[in-house]
C-alpha cells in the first residue's frame, strides 16, 4: 500500500523579531552578570546563524513572563490558534474537506495541555466524531518525522484513508529567566516558534511524493543528551555539547544500512531534507554530506529565517522541496534527531 505526502503548510506566530532587535533585551537581562560573560552570550546570539525568529509572545513578555503557569497559559492559547489556522491552510491547499480526515496526529513538546490540541481541532474544524487521535509528546526535534512515520503506519494498513500531522512548537515558552547556564543561552539563541501541517493519503489517486521507507534509530545510553527538566519555573532545556560529535560518530550506522534496505546509497539520494538543530549540528552534518557530494542549503536557509522550531522545523524544509516540484523519480531523505537520543529517517520518491 503506497502512502503519499499530499501537501505541507506552515503557519507563523504573530510576533517576529530579528536577532539584532533581541540583543538589547538580552544585554539588559544579563546586566547583573560579569561583563565578560555578557559579551560572550551576545556573541552566541550574533553567531547562531539565525537572523530572524517568530514567537507566540512579544519580546517584552518573553523577558517578563516568569511563572510556568503564565507561560503555559500563553502556550495553550496560541497553539490552539496556530493549529486551527495551519490545518485549515493545508486542507485548502489539497482541496480536502475537513470531514474527510480519518486520522489526526498532533506533535508538540514545548508546553503541557490536557486534553491535547487534537481535541480542540476536532471542535474548531468540525472533524468527524470517529476520527482517530494520536498526540505525540516528549520526542522533541525528532517528532515531526516521527508523526509522519506513525501516520504512514496507519495508512499502510488502511487503504483509501487520509491523515493530518500537525506540529506546533513554542520554545519561547520554555525560556528560563533565572537560568544563566550556557545551555539556556545557546537554546535561547537558536530556537524560534512555528507550526506546520502535513497531509498524507493512502488513496489510489493520491498525489505527492510516496514514502518508500521509514525507520527509527535509537542511541543506547544517551538519554541525558537532549530534552527538558521539569522545574518550578517550567521546562528547562537539556542540551549536551557532545551532540554533534555523537551524530558524527553514529552517522554511517544511521544512514547507510537504512538506505541499503531499499537498494539505495547516499549517492542515489537527490534531496537532503534535514532538521536544522543548530549551527554546530548543521556544520557537522554538512561536513558529512559535503564529503558525499551533497548539500543542505535548504536546511541552513530555514535555520537562518526561522530558527530551530523543534519538531516543526523539518517540515519547513520539506515544504521548500514540495514547492519546487522535484522531477518524477527523484528521491529525498528526511532526517531528524531528538531526545532519547534518537534519529528518525524517511525515504521519499517523487
Amino acid at each position: 500500500m503506497e502512502v503519499k505526502i499530499t501537501t505541507v503548510a506552515k503557519e507563523l506566530p504573530q510576533y517576529v523579531r530579528e536577532t539584532k532587535e533581541i540583543l538589547p533585551f538580552v544585554s539588559q537581562w544579563l546586566s547583573g552578570q560579569e561583563d565578560r560573560f555578557r559579551r560572550k552570550v551576545l556573541k552566541i546570539f550574533e553567531n547562531a546563524a539565525v537572523d530572524k525568529r517568530y514567537g507566540i509572545m512579544s519580546i517584552e513578555e518573553v523577558f517578563t513572563a516568569t511563572s510556568f503557569e503564565e507561560k503555559n497559559d500563553i502556550y495553550i492559547r496560541e497553539v490552539k490558534k496556530l493549529g486551527t489556522a495551519v490545518l485549515k491552510k493545508a486542507l485548502h491547499q489539497s482541496e480536502w474537506d475537513a470531514k474527510s480526515l480519518d486520522y489526526i496526529i498532533t506533535v508538540s513538546c514545548t508546553g503541557i495541555m490536557i486534553p491535547s490540541l487534537d481535541a480542540y481541532l476536532i471542535n474548531d474544524l468540525n472533524l468527524r466524531q470517529d476520527i482517530i487521535r494520536l498526540p505525540v509528546t516528549e520526542m522533541g526535534c525528532a517528532a515531526g518525522v516521527s508523526g509522519i512515520i506513525y501516520a504512514r503506519n496507519f495508512l499502510q494498513s488502511n487503504p483509501g484513508k487520509r491523515a493530518a500531522v500537525i506540529a506546533i512548537e513554542s520554545p519561547t515558552a520554555t525560556f528560563q529567566l533565572d537560568d544563566y547556564s550556557m545551555t539556556n543561552m545557546v537554546s535561547a539563541a537558536i530556537f524560534g516558534d512555528g507550526a506546520a501541517c502535513t497531509l498524507l493519503s493512502s488513496e489510489e489517486d493520491a498525489v505527492g511524493p510516496r514514502i518508500i521507507g521509514d525507520e527509527m534509530y535509537h542511541f543506547y545510553d544517551a538519554t541525558t543528551m537532549m530534552g527538558f527538566n521539569l522545574t518550578n519555573g517550567g521546562l528547562q532545556m537539556v542540551l549536551d555539547q557532545e551532540v554533534p560529535a555523537k551524530i558524527a560518530a553514529h552517522f554511517p550506522k544511521v544512514i547507510h544500512p537504512f538506505l541499503k534496505k531499499y537498494d539505495k546509497t547516499i549517492e542515489d539520494v537527490d534531496h537532503l531534507i534535514f532538521h536544522p538543530g543548530g549551527k554546530k549540528i548543521v556544520q557537522t552534518v554538512e561536513e558529512l554530506f559535503t564529503h558525499l557530494g551533497k548539500n543542505i542549503e535548504d536546511t541552513k536557509a530555514v535555520l537562518l529565517e526561522y530558527g530551530n522550531m523543534s519538531s516543526a522545523t523539518v517540515l519547513y524544509v520539506l515544504e521548500r522541496f514540495m514547492n519546487r516540484n522535484p522531477a518524477p523519480g527523484e528521491t529525498g531523505l528526511m532526517l531528524s534527531f531528538g531526545p532519547g537520543f534518537s534519529a528518525q529517517r524517511i525515504l521519499l520518491e517523487w
